[in-house]
């Protein structure tokens, strides 16, 4: 028999282990190349363990729920089984849904009890319970508590924010553009660039290269403290928080100082459609040295973002409101946006925030100045 082993992948800097979440063939099924056998969860991601080869899925040695390490061996494919290998499951394909309405109570762990009212005034004669199609009549809704046991990423997630909280002096400091300049440049070129490109223009690629262009000018915004020293660095790793179903991940577009509008929009959605589908892997994940994050997208008008250790910045974009605004001792309405900017205030002082984002808002609102070098 020629016996494959099936392994847990790398899953990246500083993590030593995983939860296998669950199996998608079992022990006797056929495999084709590429069928996706099984997915884990890491402290970070989810990843989805493929089959190198053909052949049948001989045993398992690993069950859902289990802790699982980089390396392991959790199954063999028999690679010399003589059988007919069938439509399978690939990692393209997606898993049916189970909704949770559609399940008894029972079944979800509920337990459901109802009581008895008694009347006061005739202690010796209660009260019947009402029928079903009284409760039914009623219209008051029925009452269910479900538990689910929280993600290794959730839990990852928890630990990361609190971490951060407890160790860095975070403060955050505000500002507000007027986008009317990056809208006015979006509406004009939009057309040109996705015919040229294959993408949109979007607010994103201005962002982040207003945060490349004021990095070059506060470069301790893109440091970070490492014991007792602080690594700079001459080149900006720039981390997109993405927003999944399994909650925050923060992939991470490289050099974005040496890429072009149309790479950083390309860039910005592969990272955005591998992290929404579960195609991203811990390469997608490390390092960063600073970070982007748009609450505006849910039509957040303000906060204070947290930071991603061991980063030193976040920048947090938020929605685009017109306001009243004065412009030339007149009182305008312009498509405004709060930016706020949340940093260690071990490394930064409040100085340099302060001018780092001002720096932003200048880029935002004259293009020219970079152009200018200014």
């Amino acid at each position: 028999m020629a016996d494959v082993e099936i392994k847990v992948p790398s899953l990246g800097e500083s993590e030593t282990e995983a939860t296998l979440i669950a199996w998608l063939k079992s022990e006797g099924d056929a495999v084709a190349v590429d069928d996706v056998l099984a997915e884990i969860e890491s402290d970070k991601i989810t990843m989805e363990i493929t089959a190198l080869d053909a052949g049948v899925v001989k045993k398992i040695f690993k069950q859902a729920d289990e802790v699982v390490e980089p390396g392991e061996v959790i199954a063999l494919i028999d690679t010399s089984a003589k059988v007919a290998i069938g439509k399978t499951k690939t990692k393209n394909e997606k898993k049916p849904e189970v909704k949770a309405k559609e399940k008894p109570a029972e079944e979800a762990g509920v337990v459901q009890q109802k009581v008895e009212v008694v009347s006061e005034k005739s202690p010796k004669q209660p009260k019947p319970a009402p029928m079903p199609e009284a409760i039914e009549e009623s219209g008051l809704p029925e009452r269910i508590e479900e538990r689910v046991a929280m993600s290794g990423l959730r839990k990852r997630i928890g630990v990361r924010l609190k971490d951060a909280q407890n160790t860095a002096a975070m403060l955050t400091t505000f500002n507000e553009v007027n986008m009317q300049p990056v809208i006015d440049l979006r509406m004009k070129q939009r057309d040109r660039f996705k015919e040229k490109y294959g993408v949109n223009l979007g607010f994103m690629s201005f962002f982040v290269k207003a945060c490349a262009h004021a990095a070059s000018k506060s470069p301790v915004v893109n440091a970070y403290i490492d014991g007792k020293e602080i690594v700079y660095h001459n080149y900006m790793d720039v981390g997109v928080a993405v927003s999944t179903d399994r909650g925050l991940v923060v992939p991470v577009l490289r050099d974005v100082g040496q890429l072009s509008f149309s790479e950083i929009e390309q860039g910005v959605v592969s990272l955005a459609v591998k992290a929404r589908d579960g195609g991203l892997v811990p390469d997608d994940l490390k390092g960063g040295t600073f970070s982007i994050t748009n609450g505006g997208v849910f039509g957040s008008l303000l906060s204070t973002p947290i930071l991603n250790p061991p980063q030193s910045a976040i920048l947090g974009m938020h929605t685009i409101q017109k306001r009243p605004v004065p412009e030339n001792d007149q009182v305008l309405i312009r498509p405004m946006m709060y930016l706020a900017l949340t940093y260690d205030h071990r490394l930064i002082d409040g100085r340099e925030a302060v001018q780092f984002l001002v720096t932003v808002k200048e880029y935002l609102e004259q293009p020219g100045v970079a152009l200018l070098d200014l």
